[in-house]
């Protein structure tokens, strides 16, 4: 029985007598090193694709990703869907919807098109990202959770690092074109997501979660931080990459070869880090993170200004990627506040938080990138220091009741 369990409900703890490739850190990291394959190829191609088929400038790329960001902004709905789907179905029907609007995105090479295959993966990226966050935090002990998901965060890695070593080794040698390799990587991600479906029970968390909306006062600099996370994120992840090739005119796989730095890196710090968010907590690694932020952005910036070279722009963009890898502490503090039945809800309500300013900047700020690109960083730098301001809030070690260093001082009753 232990072999075949794949139409079986199992409670976490009897789970834990399966063989691990059974178990649900297994699911995990499975769901982990497929969600990379389509999303970073897509992404490693997306801006080269763009402007040689579409002729896309700052103001289109900016819309193209405001669009992106639109199912995030409703991934509230994941509430209402989670009363009809079981959260471990959803997130992998959503990985399958990821790779399919991957697959597909050479075969519509002009904006409206752009913007429907994008619609169509980004649903499938930001419902799976949303419920796979809740299915992190319910099935990893607190104990062990910064450790796990600094080896998730590296399994990921990995696999976007098989991705874009595939680009840089075969792009040009065998001169790919971009159907050929976005249909490859949906169809790669799509197929893993249906092994899992057919391959794992379904796993039952010792905890009901709530199915309705959550929004409670004690949670508000969790909020914060989610939202600013969000805005700031945003600059790098529209910006820094579409800076490399229209500024200093990087080919697919030049790009493809700064992604594999970056995921190279994260493979080798995103498990130290996790230790070290484990020994010296949430507050110091997310302070370290947002100062850390502010320095890169400010150097963006240093790039328009001062004409620095391409050099310093990519070391930046690798430095950046490897600050933005610890924002799982961002997670494990939400995990040491939640009452257990929250999870799930409140990774809705955070996830559609995060994305309130990712929906209206990308598209606003692809006007200003025309005129000043320099100012965007700067705006940036401007939210990172924020995120420092609101993460020195955080405890030493925060809890119910502690879930900021005003708690205790306003002896709040809980809600």
């Amino acid at each position: 029985m232990l072999n075949r369990p794949r139409l079986s409900k199992v409670a976490l703890a009897e789970a834990q007598r399966y063989p691990f490739h059974r178990r649900p850190v297994f699911l995990l990291c499975l769901m982990a090193a497929a969600m990379p394959i389509a999303f970073a190829t897509w992404s490693a191609l997306l801006n080269n694709f763009v402007i040689e088929a579409a002729g896309f400038s700052g103001v289109e790329i900016g819309w193209l990703h405001t669009v992106r960001e639109i199912p995030g902004f409703l991934a509230i709905g994941v509430i209402a869907l989670i009363v009809l789907i079981r959260e471990q179905v959803l997130a992998l029907i959503s990985l399958i919807a990821l790779g399919a609007g991957t697959a597909v995105v050479a075969q519509f090479p002009e904006f409206q098109g752009l913007l429907m295959t994008t619609l169509v993966s980004s649903i499938g990226f930001h419902y799976f990202e949303t419920v796979n966050q809740s299915l992190q935090l319910q099935w990893i002990e607190k104990d062990r959770a910064p450790q796990v998901l600094g080896w998730i965060v590296a399994i990921g890695s990995g696999a976007s690092l098989v991705s874009y070593g595939t680009l840089v080794v075969t792009w040009k040698a065998f001169e790919l074109s971009y159907g050929l390799v976005y249909g490859i990587a949906g169809g790669v991600t799509a197929a893993i997501a249906l092994y899992c479906l057919a391959a794992f029970p379904q796993f039952e968390a010792p905890n009901p979660q709530l199915k309705s909306f959550v929004l409670r006062r004690r949670y508000w600099l969790y909020y914060a931080l989610q939202f600013m996370s969000g805005a700031r994120r945003q600059i790098f992840v529209v910006f820094a990459a579409f800076m490399m090739v229209e500024r200093f005119g990087f080919e697919v796989h030049e790009v493809t070869a700064l992604f594999i730095i970056n995921f190279v890196a994260n493979m080798t710090f995103a498990p130290l880090m996790g230790r070290l968010v484990a020994r010296f907590g949430e507050r110091r690694a997310l302070i370290f993170e947002y100062f850390g932020l502010i320095l890169v952005f400010l150097a963006y910036g240093g790039i328009y200004w001062f004409g620095w070279g391409v050099v310093l722009a990519a070391a930046l963009y690798v430095i950046d990627h490897l600050f933005f890898a610890l924002a799982f502490a961002l997670k494990t503090y939400f995990q040491k506040i939640a009452d257990p039945g929250d999870i799930a809800p409140t990774a809705a309500v955070a996830f559609t938080i995060n994305h309130i300013a990712a929906v209206v900047l990308p598209g606003a700020l692809g006007y200003l990138w025309v005129v000043a690109p320099g100012g965007v960083f700067v705006l940036a730098a401007a939210m990172a220091l924020v995120s420092l301001a609101l993460a020195l809030m955080i405890p030493r070690h925060p809890g119910p009741g502690h879930e900021t260093v005003f708690a205790p001082l306003l002896a709040a009753p809980a809600e």
